[in-house]
């Protein structure tokens, strides 16, 4: 069967009226697919630099794996040495060729010098991650004559293109890696085995499930390499020719080459047990990616090769990311008498929990629920006292844990919140001494914990993932309040663990009031904010900056703070004016008028 392919390009002011005539692969394919294939079209005879630079922009937001069109705008030299993949640089509106009056004047030598600019949005480097940025885009272009036309011969590595083009063009994968808890892994069972998410930024038409594993095969991104770790051997990779596609029966097949993954012979069962986390990584990050459902992966020596390793997706399920997140997840708020209480299993009411919280032995100001349902952590409502105690009948509060000496309530503690480790993190915000405190286990001595390059800004509430290794801080300084995203480094000391916040950066930098924010999946946050000039809303926004899906959530008004589960399956709480309201499907129900400060367990 023959088919014909209309070349289309996004934001392209005309269709193309020549070319060669160039005929659709037929063969079936098992990943998501477009039915519209975007290609570019070749520069025209006698086209002016102008014409050149933005037919080059143009052909390279292309569906072309190589960008094979954009090349053709360059030099042969230029079209062998420029390497499209350094980074992206992401615009808000499509790049401007600036173009002087006198462009048809040439420099001396017979060349032409144009001026690509724009406004940028972000940057996406070379290992795919998403960081946003702002500021201004300015690059040169020269050109000069081939055989009678123009041609680009200097112009920088990457690719430039508009916010709307990134969007059709990438999609966001999560690829998997092994949280490295130092001194902490024995904190839980199989503390190597938790897998923590990594965003990445793909081009979803060009074999998405290949490109997918040769971003996991190279390791975590820049900014999380720190505190996570791969199973696979350093130097793996697909083997040569290897393009990934699960069989009728769900099996996927994943030839890998490199000097660990060489040999003969069955393996250990060392080598086994490497080989399953292997797997489990795979299995993981292909999981979302394609429309059939992926059941297991086997994992050979080159292409065709020997068997090193099947997993299942049950059996992966042994290193579920969010393992650590606790098997159930109870709604949870203050009453009206400022004790801690439940809401009903089938949402018909709430009770005080068992234990002091809710008996109220104290009037409770916060309040969070440890991982396993089976502690609380209460400040009191002065916000001085930090108080731990079991949710069992017949206990006793006992003794504050840590206390305050701020002066004003809204000068002490934070909100407590729990890691999955069982670790419980709070901050203190005395003007005299202000400091991020962690207790190991909930219970042992509150130890400060450094956050470099927190500077001047104050932590106005934190939220730390069920895996131990992100913390999410709320900040303000100047009238100004933001969400950062900070990596928690553990380290061993004499004695026992010394943790450290490191390498800051905002992931909402659009909003200049941010509200409240919380975990809401492996990789993304629930925010509630207001952008410069705009009115509040709430939004899912990626652990790096950019916007999950659904960007945008159904509007509630006057909102003070808002609850989520990692486990996504579980709805949104938010605590407004009139009460606490539950986002069921699409819209906002009041699940009671007489309670505030949801929060689900962590």
């Amino acid at each position: 069967m023959l088919g014909v392919l209309v070349a289309l390009l996004a934001g392209c002011a005309s269709m193309p009226d020549g070319g060669d005539v160039r005929p659709v692969n037929p063969s079936p394919r098992a990943d998501t697919d477009s039915q519209v294939r975007v290609f570019g079209v070749s520069p025209r005879k006698g086209a002016h630099p102008g014409q050149i630079v933005r037919g080059f922009l143009e052909a390279t937001t292309s569906d072309e794996p190589k960008f094979s069109t954009a090349r053709e705008y360059l030099t042969d030299a230029t079209a062998r040495s420029w390497d499209p993949f350094a980074r992206t640089t992401v615009l808000d509106g499509a790049p401007q060729v600036y173009t002087p009056s006198d462009v048809l004047t040439e420099e001396r030598g017979g060349g032409v010098t144009l001026e690509v600019t724009g406004l940028t949005m972000a940057v996406v480097d070379g290992q795919h991650a998403y960081r946003p940025s702002e500021g201004t885009y300015r690059e040169t272009f020269h050109l000069v004559r081939v055989d009678g036309e123009w041609r680009i011969d200097r112009l920088p590595d990457g690719l430039v293109v508009a916010q709307s083009d990134f969007q059709r063009i990438y999609r966001s994968v999560d690829t998997y890696h092994y949280a490295d808890l130092g001194p902490d892994t024995g904190a839980v069972v199989r503390g190597r085995d938790v897998l923590v998410a990594d965003p990445v930024y793909l081009r979803q038409r060009i074999d998405p499930m290949t490109e997918a594993v040769r971003a996991l095969l190279d390791g975590p991104t820049g900014w999380l390499a720190p505190v996570v770790e791969s199973a696979f051997p350093e130097g793996t990779r697909l083997a040569d020719g290897a393009r990934l596609s699960p069989d009728d029966s769900g099996t996927l097949v994943v030839p890998l080459a490199g000097k660990g993954v060489n040999g003969r012979g069955r393996l250990s069962r060392t080598e086994e047990a490497r080989c399953d986390r292997m797997a489990a990584q795979l299995l993981h990050t292909v999981g979302g990616q394609v429309s059939v459902r992926v059941e297991r992966v086997r994992l050979t020596r080159g292409r065709g090769g020997a068997e090193l390793c099947t997993l299942s997706r049950d059996e992966a399920q042994a290193y579920a990311p969010g393992r650590l997140n606790g098997g159930r997840s109870g709604q949870y708020f203050l009453d009206d008498r400022k004790r801690l209480a439940v809401v009903a299993e089938r949402g018909d009411g709430a009770d005080p929990v068992d234990g002091p919280f809710g008996t109220g032995q104290v009037s409770l100001r916060a309040v969070s629920v440890s991982r396993d349902e089976r502690r609380g952590a209460g400040v009191s409502l002065d916000g001085r006292s930090l108080y731990v105690a079991p949710l069992t009948a017949g206990v006793e509060l006992g003794e504050a844990l840590l206390n305050s000496e701020a002066v004003r309530e809204r000068d002490g503690l934070t909100a407590p919140s729990w890691d999955g480790l069982g670790d419980l993190w709070v901050a203190d915000r005395d003007p005299e001494n202000p400091r991020l405190l962690r207790l190991r286990g909930g219970q042992e001595e509150p130890r400060p914990v450094e956050v470099a390059g927190l500077g001047d800004r104050r932590i106005e509430a934190l939220r730390v993932s069920s895996d131990g290794v992100r913390l999410a801080l709320l900040v303000s300084a100047d009238d100004r309040t933001e969400l950062l995203l900070g990596r928690i480094e553990r380290q061993e000391t004499e004695d026992g663990s010394r943790a450290v916040v490191e390498g800051l950066r905002p992931i909402a930098p659009r909003m200049d009031d941010v509200v409240d924010a919380s975990w809401a999946g492996d990789s993304r946050l629930v925010v509630v904010g207001r952008e410069a000039g705009g009115v509040q809303q709430l939004r899912y926004i990626a652990t790096d900056g950019s916007s999950a899906s659904p960007s945008t959530l159904p509007g509630l008004n006057e909102v003070t703070g808002v609850a989520a589960s990692e486990d996504d399956e579980n709805p949104l709480l938010a605590d407004t004016k009139e009460g606490i309201a539950r986002l069921t499907r699409e819209d906002w129900e009041l699940v009671t008028d007489e309670g505030s400060k949801p929060v689900y367990p962590g």
